[in-house]
């Protein structure tokens, strides 16, 4: 028999609400406004707006915005507690690096317009919605033209301990985050990466996938076939993307260092989108039987291929070769074909790890994850373009083979062939022979028609350019 258990509920820092509850003014009209909190949107349920001390006002390193950057802080250094102000410089550290164009964009505006919409916290003043608006009025409050120009924030508080239906729950938080900050109406300039980990962190908080969609208005209105092709769309642009970060990380020793992977919109060595690239083109037709039989691979090949899609995902920047979402698109059709199928293998001989002596500098200071990637890279980069670059160029010459031309004169050999015959064929294959041989005829007759128009129509066009030479 399973137990009963309650709803998860954020611990409250007391001392912490103390001080907002001592502190908080009614914010100037209008001062009450209806926030997307449990049912309260649907029964218009007003809550009072207060001006709060932007001092007391703490950042939440659950906030999705800088979900890889904590994951991968925590993984590498330590826990972080966000009570200590260590922790707030560090997150606020992580939120200013995020999108730092939108971060411009919202710093005008509050210079020009002020704070427009409140926050909301939790009655011991950790943000919700309104994390980056709290950094960038530190910001302004930190510069010299706008010194403490901007003291307080204004705040809605959610309910405390003896509250009417108590403090948020943890998916109750996650809910309003995926009403104000993910969902299709809200910031559309959440990075896709840290968009994909705050997902899963909510379906690990008992908050589904299904549930997180059926919350967004722009889904709730879909037929249920239409809410399934999103569904499915969404677990494919990043779900289905993060998994494969996931193995990409255990191959490389690294689980959880989200950071090697990418750290926002503008980060250059990012690779969340080659992630995506590899899961649409690669791994998705790997984890299907059908597609491994067109592709000619067997089952116990899966892992060497995902190696060597590994090692070009690191490697990134390919010398005199298509891009890599170019390389991921195609590497299907190089694992086909027989001889670069051969040199795509080649790089699975390539050593992953690198000695000891080459991961550290001439003092002994290990260098970082990034750091050894580009080492990796640089120092078996000429293996890697050499054998990808034979095999596309072998891809190419079976396109080549396969030309009309070629094509046409195939078929006519086979037609020639002596064992093309009526004496081995029975009365009941006579009449099928027939119906091919007929649809051969019409399709030969309509390729003359077609050549013979393409034909006439370019002697045309040469001798209306020889008559307008000679006017």
């Amino acid at each position: 028999m399973n137990n009963i258990t309650r709803p998860s509920v954020r611990e409250i820092v007391d001392d912490f609400a103390k001080a907002i509850e001592e502190t908080k003014r009614e914010a100037a009209p209008p001062n009450k406004i209806v926030i997307d909190f449990r049912d309260e949107s649907k029964k218009k349920k007003e809550r009072p707006v207060y001006t709060v001390p932007i001092d007391l006002l703490r950042y939440r390193k659950d906030n999705g915005r800088i979900s890889s950057d904590v994951l991968d802080y925590e993984k590498n250094i330590a826990i972080l507690d966000e009570k200590s102000r260590e922790a707030q410089k560090l997150i606020r550290g992580f939120l200013e690096r995020k999108d730092r164009e939108k971060t411009e964009e919202l710093k005008n505006s509050i210079l020009h317009k002020g704070q427009q919409d409140p926050a909301i916290i939790t009655c011991d003043g950790f943000l919700i919605n309104g994390n980056r608006r709290k950094m960038v009025i530190e910001i302004l409050n930190e510069s010299s033209e706008h010194k403490g120009k901007f003291p307080f924030m204004d705040v809605v508080i959610l309910p405390g301990k003896k509250a009417e239906g108590g403090p948020p729950t943890l998916k109750e938080i996650e809910q309003i985050e995926n009403r104000y900050q993910l969902q299709s109406t809200g910031k559309a300039e959440y990075y896709g990466f840290d968009r994909a980990l705050s997902m899963r962190r909510k379906v690990k908080l008992g908050m589904s996938l299904e549930e997180q969609l059926r919350d967004d208005p722009a889904y709730a209105i879909l037929s249920e076939k239409e809410f399934g092709k999103a569904m499915k769309k969404i677990e494919e642009e990043y779900l289905g993307p993060l998994d494969c970060i996931d193995r990409y990380l255990s191959y490389l020793g690294r689980e959880g260092l989200y950071g090697t992977i990418s750290t926002g919109m503008a980060d250059p060595g990012g690779r969340w989108q080659a992630f995506i690239d590899y899961y649409m083109n690669v791994y998705k037709k790997l984890e299907n039987e059908k597609e491994r039989i067109k592709l000619g691979i067997c089952e116990d090949e899966v892992g060497k291929i995902e190696d060597i899609a590994f090692k070009i995902i690191i490697k990134r920047e390919l010398k005199n070769l298509p891009k890599l979402h170019k390389v991921m698109r195609d590497l299907p059709k190089l694992i086909k074909n027989k001889d670069s199928k051969k040199e795509l293998y080649m790089l699975s001989k390539i050593k992953l790890q690198l000695d000891k002596e080459e991961c550290s500098d001439e003092k002994g200071k290990e260098y970082d994850e990034r750091e050894i990637d580009l080492i990796w890279a640089k120092k078996n980069e000429r293996e890697i373009n050499w054998h990808l670059k034979k095999a596309f160029d072998f891809n190419e010459r079976e396109k080549e083979e396969e030309a009309p031309l070629s094509l046409l004169q195939a078929a006519l050999n086979k037609l020639n062939h002596k064992n093309m015959t009526s004496e081995p064929l029975t009365a009941e294959d006579l009449h099928e022979a027939r119906s091919l041989a007929f649809k051969i005829k019409k399709r030969a007759d309509d390729l003359e028609s077609e050549f013979f128009n393409l034909e006439k129509n370019i002697k045309k066009g040469i001798d209306e350019i020889i008559k307008k030479h000679k006017k």
